[in-house]
């Protein structure tokens, strides 16, 4: 024979499902949607050992058509290196901004380079649905090791132009603030 619940118990049971819908939905608005969170101050960044004099490290990586691109390939242009993945929801976000600033600013000397960290075919098929205008390389371990360990995506650095990191951010950026970067160093 089937146990009924008592009334009193069955309402706790209700209570606990309300508060655990609650606490998803609260997870989702701060996670998902984060557009009323204020933007975490830009993390200053020097790399460790013989590199303190804050030179980018140097590297080589395919890109979408198994082509090699190296950092030096965009020597004299500001670059913006952005370590991302087609999984993350604030790297997704940032993407049309770079598109916007490649557009208005690559003819000015601005490099947007996406490095991303996830499966080539799902990179692939990212770039092209989403009309990328920028180089986008397959990422490996060693190169965000060289990069001081990429622990969190987006990561974003912005390179002078004469090779030097400027400024590392971690998490997602307005268009505006790349944009202010961008300004200074041209």
């Amino acid at each position: 024979m089937k146990k009924r619940m008592r009334p009193k118990n069955r309402s706790r049971v209700y209570i606990g499902i309300a508060l655990s819908m609650a606490l998803l939905a609260t997870t989702y608005l701060l996670l998902g949607n984060n557009e009323t969170l204020q933007e975490p101050a830009p993390t200053s960044y020097a790399l460790a050992g013989a590199e303190v004099s804050g030179v980018a490290p140097g590297f080589t990586l395919v890109d979408m058509n198994g082509r090699s691109v190296s950092l030096a390939d965009f020597k004299g242009k500001v670059v913006i290196l952005d370590f991302w993945a087609t999984w993350c929801p604030p790297c997704k976000r940032e993407i049309p901004d770079f598109i916007k600033l490649q557009s208005e600013y690559g003819s000015k000397g601005v490099q947007i380079v996406g490095i991303a960290l996830d499966q080539p075919n799902k990179v692939q098929a990212f770039v092209k649905d989403n009309g990328m205008n920028y180089p986008v390389l397959l990422g490996t371990d060693e190169v965000a090791a060289h990069y001081g360990g990429v622990e969190a995506i987006p990561t974003t650095f912005i390179i002078d132009k004469h090779g030097k990191i400027v400024t590392k951010y971690e998490g997602f950026r307005s268009k505006e603030t790349f944009e202010n970067q961008i300004k200074k160093l041209l």
